[in-house]
């Protein structure tokens, strides 16, 4: 096909598309990944964050750290349960805050891109709530 201004396109010239496309692809592919890979690491975060909430609200009504951990394992499907580290901080008694604090290493699971992330991202969460019971 011609171009619009009435000369023959050259031969050398109807690879440059081809090639250009080889070049930057693998870039755009890897920009891909890793943008996936941030919002696997805001998802892990967003779940953290409902997990301490549930384990600040146990925490508010019962004494027993062990139901407190299985609120938080029970709020976040998807994360390795063996990681998640959760420490309850109590102050007073009724009326006084109690916070539940949890740590998740977060794993690279995008191919691919391990080389632009640390091994692991360490996410945090904090929640508090009033203690309810004496």
């Amino acid at each position: 096909m011609a171009p619009a201004h009435g000369m023959p396109r050259s031969r050398p010239e109807r690879g440059q598309a081809a090639v250009e496309l080889a070049l930057v692809l693998p870039i755009l592919l890897l920009a891909v990944l890793a943008v996936v890979q941030v919002g696997l690491f805001a998802r892990d975060r967003l779940v953290l964050e409902q997990a301490s909430r549930a384990g600040a609200r146990e925490a508010a009504v019962t004494a027993d750290e062990e139901q407190v951990r299985r609120a938080v394992l029970a709020a976040a499907p998807g994360l390795d349960p063996g990681g998640i580290a959760v420490e309850v901080v109590r102050a007073g008694s009724a009326g006084d805050p109690v916070t539940v604090s949890l740590r998740y290493p977060d794993p690279v699971r995008v191919p691919f891109v391990g080389w632009l992330f640390p091994p692991a991202v360490e996410l945090r969460a904090t929640a508090t709530a009033r203690q309810e019971f004496a």
